[in-house]
């Protein structure tokens, strides 16, 4: 096993100075690097630890309740101890009131250190986000301060039996019961719908209260909690899962429990969009967590292992082999440029560009997500045997991140919403801003004509009969043009960085220093054989 080492100044790197984030009002460096290094510290001593030995062990259910597996009941205390837990909750409530950017860079620690355990506590942002919006002063007051102490987790229910992707078929039923709501239903794949870190869980609930043709203008959202509803939520079993065995998935049966009304009726799914968008970059900096683990398992490997002999007749170990740092450099490449990618999404977050960041959301799910599967299974093939075995952990690394291309909407549902809704909204606002978005990374003349072939695909596309038929091509146009557009930026503020000296040195010199960016950075610009340009 390779212990985990928390990439934090690779992290630091791409937030403020690739993405821009050093560039807004109210980014302040010193806080950033040293809330993320506090975090690296815990989650390289205490989760990490926890992540293989809980996969090989994995949850049980006994008597109607989740057993976690050992260890990490003990960490999640530790964790809310140290206030992790309210890290995103206003001061008023008890939180550290920090932004979506610093969160974004202990989650993605979080995740290359235990994704099992992340997947467990990291709805909490999220329905602290839908409690703000759409909750009532009361509903805040009371849940808000327990979810910062960790003394409740939270859930998010929406998939049934008959419903997944397609929420206008959900059948769980809210029935008005004087001036509460009765869910009664059955939801499916719910991650931590039960577990024995917290004393409570905070269920929020997709349910009908329109008629079943009314669709998804039927649905409202609710929320319930395990020590309010008692044997009126039951889970019926737990799932066995390819990968993340330390996170549960539970099956939840709804019989008359009590439950509030969040936000408007009939307007659930709108309030669901708040949890829903929050978690889709949080998948997405999952993917990158796990590409960046599998090269670090699989460079570091290959930096040891002797294979074959170089030409002056000595000893060479795996990394001296032209396909096997062909592999790793894919793998660097492909966790830096996502990497960047969410995070120059994240700023323009911050700085209020919704259509921008709308467009780029299922974009950066895909190609995140996508990056950390390849990166895996290159990491898989570094290792040869050993990466098929479980000795160096790179297998879980595959395992677990299957699962990031199928949740939080597959893939190809936003391959299909890129490619219609993102093109049609407000007129393709959100597509005219990414357009522009790539201007302004870069003037790469190779950047440049792959922005024409886009622009070229866009009209097509916008125009087909049917949008969905050319979703995959064009959704992986676009996630390959703002890959290459932010690899110029990486290279270009690599370089800079190093000629001034900056305090952004450190961080270019752990990716690598600015002539080992410059070289990946044609790696990606220039992916055509040898060969085609010689000629």
């Amino acid at each position: 096993m390779i212990p985990f080492s928390a990439p934090i100044e690779e992290i630091l790197f791409s937030l403020r100075d690739v993405a821009g984030a050093s560039e807004l009002p109210n980014w302040d460096d010193d806080l950033a690097g040293n809330v993320l290094a506090a975090f690296a510290s815990f989650a390289e001593g205490v989760i990490a630890p926890l992540d293989a030995p809980g996969d090989a062990q994995g949850c049980r259910l006994e008597n109607g309740r989740v057993r976690m597996p050992d260890g990490f009941a003990d960490a999640f205390r530790q964790l809310s101890e140290m206030g992790w837990q309210g890290l995103t909750a206003p001061e008023r409530f008890g939180g550290m009131g920090q932004g979506a950017l610093i969160s974004a860079m202990v989650s993605e620690v979080f995740s290359g250190a235990n994704h099992a355990l992340q997947m467990v506590c990291n709805l909490v942002p999220g329905a602290i986000s839908t409690l703000l919006r759409f909750g009532t002063d009361a509903q805040q007051a009371a849940w808000i301060p327990r979810l910062a102490t960790g003394e409740a987790l939270s859930t998010m229910c929406l998939t049934e039996p008959g419903a997944g992707s397609d929420l206008s078929r959900v059948r769980t039923r809210a029935i008005r019961d004087g001036a509460l709501w009765r869910l009664t239903g059955e939801k499916i794949f719910i991650s931590g719908g039960d577990q024995d870190l917290s004393e409570d869980i905070l269920h929020l609930v997709l349910a009908r209260t329109g008629a079943p043709e009314d669709g998804v203008k039927g649905l409202s959202l609710f929320l319930t909690a395990r020590s309010q509803a008692g044997a009126a939520i039951k889970i019926t079993r737990i799932e066995e899962k390819l990968g993340l065995h330390a996170s549960p998935t539970c099956q939840m049966a709804f019989d008359a429990a009590p439950a509030e009304l969040v936000g408007a009726e009939g307007e659930g799914l709108k309030a669901m969009f708040t949890l829903m968008n929050h978690a889709r970059l949080d998948v997405a900096l999952q993917g990158v967590a796990h590409a960046a683990r599998a090269h670090a398992v699989a460079a570091s490997y290959a930096a040891e292992r002797k294979q074959g002999r170089k030409s002056d007749g000595s000893d060479a170990v795996l990394a001296d082999h032209a396909d096997v740092r062909r592999m790793l450099d894919t793998q660097k490449c492909l966790a830096l440029g996502a990497r960047a990618m969410v995070h120059v999404t994240l700023v323009e977050m911050a700085r209020g560009n919704g259509a921008l960041v709308d467009f780029l959301t299922p974009v950066c799910k895909v190609f995140c997500t996508e990056a950390g599967l390849h990166a895996a299974d290159l990491g898989i093939q570094v290792l040869g045997g050993y990466g098929y075995l479980t000795e160096y952990r790179v297998a879980q690394t595959w395992r677990d991140a299957r699962i990031t291309s199928i949740y939080e909407g597959a893939n190809g549902i936003h391959a299909q919403a890129t490619a219609t809704r993102g093109l049609r909204v407000q007129d393709g606002a959100g597509a005219d801003a990414f357009d522009s978005l790539i201007g302004r990374l870069t003037d790469h003349p190779q950047v440049m004509a792959l922005r024409e072939e886009w622009r070229r695909a866009r009209a097509f596309v916008a125009q087909a009969a049917d949008p969905a038929e050319h979703a995959h091509d064009f959704a992986n146009l676009t996630g390959d043009l703002f890959y290459r557009a932010v690899w110029v930026r990486i290279a270009a503020v690599s370089g800079s960085a190093a000629v001034s000296g900056s305090a952004a040195v450190s961080g270019s010199a752990a990716v690598s220093g600015s002539a080992e960016i410059d070289r990946l950075s044609r790696r990606v610009l220039s992916p055509a054989p040898a060969w085609q340009s010689a000629a």
